[in-house]
């Protein structure tokens, strides 16, 4: 298991008392309580909101104010002068109202998910036919654009993907996302059959990877965020995965696509709910 990051990790000093104490209570204590291993894409969610916080901090610092006199305008204003990434800040800022280390009276507007692009259906069912030919990809890819397009797959989850989750068989080919094994149906499983038998994990700078997608460095498999460019030119991994989590959710119970695919319930949720369907009209259709 992943040891759990220190305030080192964040890059936070002993003298930023409400960053420290923001990395050391909300941060620390949310990952200690991790059901699982912390996985990298949570660890870098973490270290971004981290960051972010030390610039409004910083912010503040540079014009002489402090977080406890904080005013909508100042906030505002700071939101205003730099990128959406600052949106990011509503997590400090949502501990720091709760800590009562600022004011209480602050407004601070929620990114709203549906703004996130999501890929349309028939764009979709056309981008499954691309993948299942895998004419316009390389084996790799194809495999990684299947976890993501077909399964809804977070692309740091597709690259730390181990070889031990992939179980091919002469009659069959199973995943292990989440707590039960899916299978994958043909074409779909030829990727993984080749590249379950290829020799590209077995080289001098990989001998007897465990990775499923080993990277560039020995020992380590590919990076996010080099998943991403690969499998750009063709499609948007994030658009694909959202688009599949919607259609997802019309067919399945929450509770199933949760468990199948490794998320968690209060996440198919707020996607249930986008799709104008929730697991309680489930369970009353079912009654």
């Amino acid at each position: 298991m992943q040891r759990l990051p220190s305030a080192c990790d964040f890059g936070v000093s002993a003298g930023q008392s409400p960053h420290r104490r923001y990395v050391t209570w909300h941060h620390k204590r949310r990952l200690r309580g991790s059901p699982g291993p912390i996985t990298h894409g949570a660890f870098l969610r973490a270290k971004q909101q981290v960051t972010v916080a030390a610039e409004l901090l910083n912010w503040l610092t540079e014009r002489g104010a402090t977080l406890d006199r904080l005013s909508q305008t100042q906030l505002d204003r700071w939101r205003a002068e730099g990128p959406t990434t600052r949106a990011i800040a509503n997590s400090f800022l949502g501990w720091a109202i709760k800590a009562q280390l600022t004011t209480t009276t602050l407004i601070l507007p929620r990114r709203s998910d549906g703004a996130a692009p999501r890929m349309p259906a028939l764009e979709q069912h056309s981008l499954v036919a691309e993948v299942s030919t895998g004419t316009k990809l390389t084996t790799r890819d194809r495999a990684a654009a299947i976890l993501i397009v077909v399964f809804a797959q977070l692309a740091e989850n597709v690259a730390a993907l181990t070889r031990d989750q992939v179980d091919v068989q002469r009659d069959r080919v199973t995943i292990a996302l989440g707590k039960t094994a899916i299978e994958i149906p043909p074409p779909l499983d030829e990727p993984f059959r080749e590249l379950a038998v290829s020799s590209h994990s077995n080289t001098a700078s990989h001998p007897a990877s465990k990775w499923f997608f080993p990277g560039y460095a020995p020992g380590r498999h590919i990076s996010p965020a080099q998943l991403r460019e690969r499998l750009h030119p063709l499609f948007s991994p994030r658009a694909a995965r959202l688009g599949t989590l919607h259609e997802l959710t019309k067919l399945a119970p929450i509770a199933i696509i949760a468990e199948a695919l490794g998320y968690t319930a209060q996440t198919i949720e707020r996607h249930a709910k986008g799709a104008a369907t929730t697991y309680a009209e489930y369970v009353a259709s079912r009654r």
